[in-house]
């Protein structure tokens, strides 16, 4: 047993399931199949509650993503996806309206994130997913958690890039509150705008990401080099924005970078928001990586030499994702001997939890 990788996977992400929409559930089935090709144990969530939630999350938006759609509902609109139509932009961001619609545009940043009926279930059971996986790491030097709804875009008191809680934050934060030193690389093709502002003042949690440029790509307004942190946190953000045209090559110089500024800040612990949609032909993302590419990533992952927590992001390209995934396990297996990462028989019929 103690060869598997623990993998952390709840169905309840099937509820949420927007009409033609890039988060589609049939990506996270994909990724969990090449997980259990890969020989892992596949285990349920405990359930944590809402405080490690609402230690990182605004009342007002959690109030919000229970109710919203019941609310939207009993409108002449509704029932369907609840959406903004008008949002709370600079200096009228202030004030929060009583109004459902006045609430979606003051803690939503776009119209690409809907709420349906089982939307809170989804995220909800998510950030139970990370939370799990985080406890695992106490015992494992390998987790992933493989969330969705995703989580990165996700601020303190904003919701949207198909993100409603912010898993890989939320998991940082129980872990810092239990001593760990955790460090989070965002590798998704977006920058992770919501997890760097979460920690933005924070000295405690370095947070590092590599992705688009977003003076082209989305969010298009966070992600910048001279973004490194305020007050307490100066210093604790580190943004390496690349070109779309990014390749192999090039991507794992950017990665040596960013793991040589990760080993500097001494973490215990490496939380990796990962995403799939830095490949190629991506309809999303899509740098020049191929999924063999992920190979040499993880070996360049698991030679920081910390425990690793995954925590899955993006990644839209069905088909690609799992020989992506299973090439990354791979290479994470090798740069340790294959030590603690993967089954040598297969598991016993009731190792899977």
């Amino acid at each position: 047993m103690s060869g598997l990788l623990p993998v952390y996977y709840s169905p309840t992400h099937q509820e949420h399931a927007p009409d033609a929409h890039a988060d589609a559930p049939a990506r996270v089935e994909e990724l969990l199949r090449a997980a259990v090709d890969f020989g892992a144990s596949v285990r349920d969530p405990g359930d944590f509650g809402i405080e490690p939630i609402a230690a990182v999350h605004a009342p007002g938006l959690l109030a919000l993503l229970q109710t919203a759609y019941r609310r939207f509902a009993q409108l002449k609109e509704g029932p369907r996806p609840a959406a903004p139509d008008t949002f709370a932009v600079r200096q009228s961001a202030g004030r929060v309206s009583h109004n459902i619609w006045g609430q979606l545009g003051h803690y939503c940043t776009d119209n690409l994130t809907p709420i349906l009926p089982r939307t809170w279930d989804a995220a909800y059971a998510s950030a139970q997913v990370a939370l799990s996986a985080a406890q695992a790491l106490f015992d494992a030097p390998l987790v992933y958690a493989l969330t969705r709804p995703p989580g990165h875009h996700a601020y303190y008191d904003l919701y949207g890039g198909y993100c409603y809680l912010n898993n890989a934050a939320i998991a940082a934060h129980w872990l810092a509150q239990r001593g760990r030193r955790p460090a989070i690389l965002d590798i998704d093709y977006h920058h992770g705008n919501g997890t760097q502002a979460i920690f933005y003042e924070r000295a405690d949690i370095f947070v590092c990401s590599l992705h688009a440029d977003p003076a082209d790509e989305y969010p298009y307004y966070s992600g910048y080099p001279d973004e490194m942190g305020a007050g307490a946190g100066e210093g604790a953000t580190l943004n390496i924005p690349l070109p779309q045209t990014t390749d192999e090559a090039a991507y794992l110089r950017a990665l040596d970078w960013a793991l040589a500024a990760v080993d500097a800040v001494a973490p215990d612990t490496l939380i990796v928001s990962l995403g799939f949609d830095t490949l190629a032909g991506d309809p999303h993302g899509g740098m020049g990586l191929t999924p063999a590419a992920f190979r040499p990533i993880g070996r360049s992952l698991a030679a920081l030499g910390r425990p690793i927590l995954l925590v899955q992001e993006g990644g839209y390209q069905l088909g690609a994702l799992g020989p992506a995934l299973l090439a990354l396990l791979a290479g994470l297996s090798e740069a340790t001997g294959g030590r603690e990462l993967v089954a040598t028989h297969p598991p016993e019929p009731d190792a899977a939890g």
